[in-house]
């Protein structure tokens, strides 16, 4: 129904209206009573499923990932789809607006999208109020970052604003130095800014009675060379994990006239890059940390494919807007088919 029905509809229009659109379809649908039967539909219960990963118990373990509900405005609403956890975000600690529009656009014929959102959110603040409801209903990752505004060498402060702020109320988090969509973002990928970052989180974290895990988003344009600096990375400042990976830079192969605009690239052209960096990651550190699998899941296989690689545990975006909601409960139930 989605695919032949749905998503054509959808596609009709701008995708960032769209987006925002769904987000009201999702709500009513809820406020009429329709949650129980989405569950029902969408959600595969079984104990087989559950995964502990970096200390954390995960009811199954393919997840929404961060920038779908950057404000947790739909968290709960969206576990009815049979997600395992919710990464809300990116947050930063003010509001702010994001690049100028258009800013979002579809490559139907590649399945991908290209976004230069810009980390358009509307603060920490707004997100720890949303999120005080759930009192543990849903597993939540939250995906922090720095404000455009602020330099690179005061981003350190932004981050820990953020953690401070959502330290209760999430569960997990994770360090967003990989968007390509804040300028001059990713030079703090670069070891010697990472690592200083890293270890004053990870010191503040330890100074909390009860840390929390905190994972390093990485690109998927990362050299083999970064990617040892990654491995060493995590060893030395001892977080959590990986999640691999954020959108590319890399336009090859691509068919759509959209390819030119710039910002980062999602979907089906990143699966196989994705697959490879985290089967380096895990090969090259003996699976050391715990990999979160992300980039081009459009089929059960997809995600099949990236656990096999190394990954724990896996996250949808661009597959789920493509595929729909049935695309979870296919991975879910090929995951139990392998056992």
């Amino acid at each position: 129904m989605y695919q032949r029905l749905i998503r054509p509809i959808f596609f009709l229009f701008d995708p960032e209206r769209i987006h925002h659109l769904s987000f009201r379809l999702i709500k009513l649908v809820h406020c009429l009573g329709l949650g129980p039967m989405i569950r029902r539909i969408f959600h595969v219960n079984h104990p087989d499923l559950a995964r502990e990963v970096f200390g954390l118990k995960f009811p199954n373990p393919v997840g929404l990932a961060a920038g779908f509900d950057k404000d947790a405005i739909a968290y709960k609403e969206l576990s009815n789809f049979g997600f395992g956890f919710i990464e809300i975000g990116t947050v930063t600690p003010k509001p702010q607006e994001g690049n100028p529009k258009k800013r979002l656009f579809r490559l139907p014929q590649d399945k991908g999208v290209i976004n230069r959102m810009g980390f358009n959110n509307k603060g920490v603040a707004h997100a720890v109020e949303r999120l005080k409801s759930n009192k543990g209903q849903v597993l939540i990752g939250g995906n922090i970052g720095k404000n455009k505004v602020t330099p690179n060498e005061r981003a350190v402060d932004d981050y820990l604003i953020c953690f401070d702020a959502l330290f209760e109320v999430v569960d997990y988090f994770v360090v967003n130095v990989s968007s390509p969509n804040t300028p001059n973002l990713r030079d703090l990928q670069e070891k010697e800014p990472l690592t200083d970052l890293l270890n004053t989180l990870q010191n503040h974290n330890n100074a909390k009675t009860a840390p929390k895990p905190i994972l390093l988003k990485i690109a998927p344009d990362l050299t083999q060379g970064q990617l040892d600096d990654i491995i060493e990375i995590v060893a030395q400042t001892k977080i959590a994990g990986v999640i691999a990976t954020n959108t590319t830079l890399n336009r090859e192969g691509l068919s759509h006239p959209n390819k030119v605009e710039t910002g980062g690239l999602s979907g089906k052209p990143l699966t196989q890059c994705a697959t490879e960096v985290i089967r380096y990651l895990s090969s090259k550190s003996k699976g050391a940390f715990p990999i979160i699998g992300v980039g081009g899941i459009h089929t059960a296989q997809d995600a099949l494919d990236k656990l096999a690689a190394g990954a724990s545990l896996v996250q949808l975006y661009t597959g789920f807007v493509y595929e729909g909601p049935a695309l979870i409960r296919e991975i879910n139930r090929a995951i139990l088919q392998q056992k």
